[in-house]
Order: C-alpha cells, then structure tokens, then sequence
C-alpha cells in the first residue's frame, strides 16, 4: 500500500457533517489524485446528444483529462465513436468494461453485438458487457437477453462476459444471473429517493443484495453517484455538498472493501434531462465545459 493509500484509508469513519465544503473539496481531490478504479465515460457536448458524430479529437481530450486519476473506462455501445472510444483508450493504456447498447431494436441489436465481437477479437476489451438496463427498460424478454449473453461468450471464452442491471434484477431474475460470468450491478441510492444521510448504508445493502445473488461470482458495481443540482426525488436532495459527500463516501467505502466500482459519471451531459429530468444533467466529476466540480 503506498503512502498515498495509507492517508485515504485513515480518513475512514471522519464525520463528513463536521467538515466545511472547502475541506470535503480537499478530501475529494486527494481521493480522486489517489486514482479511483473506473470512470463511466461520458462522450457528449453540451449541444451535443446520442446520433450526433463525435470526432476523435473530442474522445481524445476527454480521455486525456480522465487519465491521470483512473486505469478503467466503461463504455455503452460498441459501434461508430462509441467504438473509437475503446481504440483510442487502450492505446493510452486504459483498460475497457465494454458495452453493447441493446434494446427492442433487433437489427440494431445484431450490429451492437457484432461491434462487441469485433473489438473483444482485437484485444480491445477486458471485460464485455451485453446490455444495459434493457431489462429495467422492458425492452427484451430475459431468453432475448440470455441469447445474446450466451453468444457473446461462446465467442470470447477468455474475456468475462455479464449483464449490466439495478442490482435487484440479479436477485429477481437468476435465469440471467446464472448466465453471467460476472455482476454488472448498479447501485444508486438517489434514484430510490434515500436521503444522503443514509446513502452509503443504502448502496451498502444494495451491493450485498447483489453478493447474494451472485452465487460467488464477482460482484462489480458498474454505476453509482450522486447529482450536484436539480429537484428532489422524495428524501434524496441533490446538492453540492451531498454530491461532495457521497462521492468520498462511496470511493473510501470501495477502497477499503476493494470492491471494483465505475463510478457516474466522468462529465456532465445535458441531453440527458430530456430522460431523468433536470438531475441528469449534474453527475459528473467535470462539468459541461471539462472543468473539475471539486
């Protein structure tokens, strides 16, 4: 452990309420320079939103920002510069929890699928992730979903192969778990509208929930945050001081627990307000404009 490793784990049990926003601020950029395990990577402007072409120049400079604090990206689809997103970060030496988008487009579906072939046959993925949240959404049947799991991993027999779902759906659905070589669980205690106070012991029991499931599989925690702004969603208050605290809450916990986490997100995106409401523009650790929130 190096010394760095050694202060961030003493900083376990500091009452997070006593501190003021300058010193969380400290706490947050010492976790962050310690490096954190993963990054969920964020490719829009802010006019920018899903379809639109992205240059390589705009993934390069995003990912140059991330380097320095993380050695895992995860990415959400595996066609078009979502793809140029995993060529370009594992020749900067990123390595990749890779995705195929699926969804109730089953030609689009085929080419996904295909695109995650392709780049785990180049040695561009670590970890493949077929789906995400398609169950949550009820765009596919869980046989749908097992078919194209089974497919992918008849096709990259040396690369983990899971399913990305809210950790529930893993306890709720063992078809699909059992299918699975690893656990791609998200834990988001905002979303189920706890309060910040007992967000960490929330994402706790949600993660364990998940552990249950997994009949001994690795458990990986794919997202998880907090929004710096927006409306309330029952007891869960998104601010700048609660997103400061979790996200220290939440590093410090996977740090001592070593528990692989993606946390969400790297950049914040407007487009995504249309989807989750004026929240889901504020869950980076960059703003719009690539500057750091701490």
């Amino acid at each position: 452990m190096s010394l760095r490793d050694e202060k961030i784990k003493s900083l376990l049990g500091i009452n997070l309420d006593e501190l003021k926003d300058g010193e969380l601020q400290e706490l947050c950029n010492e976790i962050l320079e310690s490096k954190i395990h993963g990054l969920c990577f964020s490719l829009y402007e802010d006019e920018q939103q899903p379809g639109d072409f992205v240059n390589d120049e705009q993934i390069i400079r995003r990912l140059n920002i991330l380097k320095p604090y993380t050695d895992w990206i995860r990415t959400f689809s595996s066609i078009s510069e979502h793809a140029r997103i995993v060529e370009i970060a594992v020749d900067m030496g990123f390595k990749t929890l890779v995705g195929a988008w699926l969804s109730d487009d089953l030609s689009n579906n085929e080419k996904e699928i295909d695109g995650l072939l392709k780049l785990s046959s180049e040695g561009l993925v670590n970890i493949a992730a077929v789906g995400n949240e398609v169950i949550y959404r009820k765009e596919l049947e869980e046989h749908q979903l097992i078919s194209y799991i089974d497919h992918v991993k008849a096709n990259t027999p040396s690369i983990p192969v899971g399913y990305v779902d809210a950790y529930y759906e893993f306890r709720d659905r063992p078809s699909i778990t059992n299918a699975c070589d690893v656990i791609l669980a998200n834990c988001y205690p905002f979303w189920e509208g706890c309060a910040s106070e007992y967000s960490l012991l929330y994402m706790k029991d949600m993660y364990n929930e998940a552990i249950k499931a997994s009949n001994g599989k690795k458990v990986i925690i794919t997202e998880t945050g907090w929004p710096s702004k927006g409306s309330d969603l029952w007891g869960a208050h998104p601010s700048y001081r609660n997103y400061l605290k979790y996200f220290i809450d939440a590093q410090l916990w996977s740090k001592e627990e070593n528990i692989d986490m993606f946390y969400f997100s790297s950049f914040d995106e407007s487009w995504k307000v249309e989807a989750e409401g004026d929240v889901g523009a504020y869950w980076g650790i960059w703003n719009k404009d690539e500057k750091i929130k701490f």
